[in-house]
């Protein structure tokens, strides 16, 4: 790995060690089983036992009304329960495949008004919704909070992390069971994490070879079905199989990425520039301005004025070409953008300067 101009750039250099996919990874490491996935969930709530650090907003009030009213406790009209101590919040959580009644997820708590932060506080009772407006778990618990902000009466005020976010761990209860199509059928489908005709057909290959003939088959560049027993049972113990059998991946297309916005350039090692001059350099022009006192004669009369005096320096660097020989390979690369010590804007233009002129044989994004 090198680091281009005092580490503005970071060129991440992969599988540069291979001519092809010589490791081995699992199928469950590859791909996933399909109808086997989490379902998001989301609710709305309050947390209650806030350090006067809550909302103000009108929302929150009607909430806190709605919530005493189910509990039996009218309010007067026309009473607007503003508290400090309450705020209204968002509920994120994620429902993982095969949860099942009584067990305990991870909960988020966002605020969703103008509290200034969340420490200290208490959600009480929330359902959580999926998609189809059913009610899949229930939420309520003391809220972890990793932020912290603190004010002073002068206005100054200091805010470490995020304060308006916490955590309940376990904070939810599943209510609802999500069927899957895992024991339905005589097949299971597996899809790659990442499409790909030749990975496809290595693990239609490799299953076959441990299982048999015939067992599975590719159906596109992402699916490949594989023969599974009936009974449940069974299928779980052929799932376990499966999942654990050996492949080698293929590589990924040659393929160059660019962050605009932080600089970062990542190359994968099927990166190749055909034959290709490319000069680089920069002009610099420093105008520095020295002031000078312009002292008069004694008994001239005179005054004493400031004259301007402006220093003009210009300078080009002489490190400006370099040159691509036939398939040259990545460190080569490297190396020559290194030797000129391009920012992260020239590496940017030159990579782009290579492309349009044909000598870069790699897909180009610029994210």
């Amino acid at each position: 790995m090198n680091t281009i101009h005092k580490g503005f750039i970071v060129l991440l250099l992969l599988g540069t060690a291979y001519s092809g996919s010589v490791y081995a990874e699992r199928i469950k490491d590859l791909a996933s089983i399909e109808g086997v996935r989490s379902n998001q969930l989301v609710g709305y709530g309050l947390v209650v036992g806030l350090a006067t650090s809550g909302d103000k907003t009108t929302f929150t009030g009607q909430s806190l009304r709605s919530m005493l009213a189910r509990l039996g406790l009218t309010l007067p009209p026309g009473i607007d329960p503003k508290s400090k101590n309450i705020a209204a919040v968002a509920i994120q959580a994620e429902l993982p495949a095969f949860a099942k009644p009584g067990q305990a997820i991870d909960v988020t708590v966002s605020s969703i008004g103008d509290a200034k932060s969340l420490r200290g506080g208490s959600l009480l009772m929330s359902p959580l919704k999926g998609a189809d407006g059913q009610v899949y778990a229930i939420a309520q618990g003391s809220l972890v909070v990793s932020g912290l902000s603190a004010s002073g009466q002068d206005g100054s005020s200091i805010t470490v992390n995020n304060p308006s976010v916490g955590r309940i761990p376990n904070g939810a209860t599943v209510e609802r069971t999500v069927n899957t199509s895992f024991s339905e059928g005589d097949a299971l489908i597996f899809n790659l994490h990442t499409s790909d005709f030749t990975t496809a057909n290595r693990m239609a290959e490799s299953i076959n070879n441990v299982l048999g003939a015939n067992t599975a088959k590719a159906i596109d560049a992402t699916s490949v079905r594989v023969n599974a027993p009936i009974d449940p049972n069974q299928k779980v113990s052929f799932a376990s199989v499966v999942e654990n059998i050996m492949l080698s991946p293929d590589d990924a297309p040659a393929r160059i990425i660019v962050n605009s916005r932080t600089g970062t350039v990542v190359i994968n090692g099927k990166v190749k520039v055909q034959p290709a001059a490319v000069s680089h350099g920069s002009l610099t022009v420093t105008i520095s301005e020295n002031p000078q006192v312009s002292q008069p004669n004694a008994l001239s009369q005179g005054q004493t004025k400031v004259t301007p005096k402006s220093n003009l320096k210009i300078e080009e660097e002489k490190k400006r070409m370099f040159l691509f020989n036939p398939g040259v390979s990545l460190d080569e690369i490297v190396q020559a953008v290194n030797n000129v010590g391009a920012a992260p804007s020239d590496l940017v233009a030159i990579l782009e300067a290579l492309k349009s002129a044909g000598a870069l044989r790699a897909e180009l994004i610029v994210i």
